[in-house]
């Protein structure tokens, strides 16, 4: 039953490692079960806070393709198994470990890199997606003819100007290597969305105008029969 057990746990673990878009490795010794619940809480739903055994997060991560976390997973081990952003996520660990200095980050991993615990911090110090896709759109919205070009390019001449977005950011800091390719893509998925949209209303435009000209036609026909 113990081995059953075991093996549940493992492919639990495995799976938590191959669909997180973020792992951050904490130890949590002194951390009360109060402490525990209200980390949890404010993490919130999209992070899974886990303590787990170390030999057998060793075969899971192994299992799953994940590589170099054998040197942290030492001590009292849990890990923050991140679903939504990961700077938000990193963002939480590390004012919460701030006020409660029992919490230490270890390090974690995020894209198949190993991210030290001097990464983490650089990580929490970026701003969110969400904060990145706002200055974006701010910033064409600034410069509206630049931006008119831009959606109205080719996708492939849009992705390039994106990409050299991504990779300003990725000069600026390794770290933010992830969050500007997500950025990158949500932002191509708009226009790619934005295209669809232009696309569908410019052929519906069509078909009222055919269909008024049809209807003028039609008048002008029954004018002449009467006459």
């Amino acid at each position: 039953m113990a081995g059953a057990n075991k093996a549940n746990t493992v492919a639990d673990l495995a799976e938590q490692f191959r669909t997180s878009s973020a792992t951050v490795l904490t130890e949590y010794r002194g951390l009360t079960v109060a402490q525990l619940k209200k980390l949890r809480r404010t993490l919130g739903p999209t992070v899974t806070y886990t303590v787990v055994k170390n030999t057998l997060t060793k075969i899971a991560a192994k299992e799953a393709g994940v590589t170099g976390l054998d040197d942290l997973l030492a001590g009292p081990s849990a890990i923050a198994f991140v679903k939504g952003d990961p700077v938000d996520a990193a963002k939480g660990i590390r004012n919460f470990a701030k006020e409660n200095p029992n919490l230490v980050i270890k390090g974690g991993v995020m894209d198949g890199v190993v991210l030290a615990a001097a990464d983490i911090q650089k990580l929490a110090d970026l701003e969110s997606r969400e904060v990145l896709l706002a200055k974006l759109a701010g910033a064409m919205k600034s410069k509206q003819s630049q931006a008119a070009a831009l959606f109205a390019a080719p996708l492939a001449k849009t992705a390039r100007a994106l990409g050299a977005l991504q990779t300003k950011l990725e000069t600026e800091s390794p770290v933010a290597a992830a969050t500007a390719a997500a950025v990158v893509e949500s932002v191509v998925e708009e226009v790619v969305i934005e295209e669809a949209v232009e696309q569908e209303a410019a052929a519906e435009a069509r078909v009222t105008e055919e269909t008024a000209e049809a209807a003028v036609e039609e008048a002008v026909v029954e004018e002449t029969t009467e006459g």
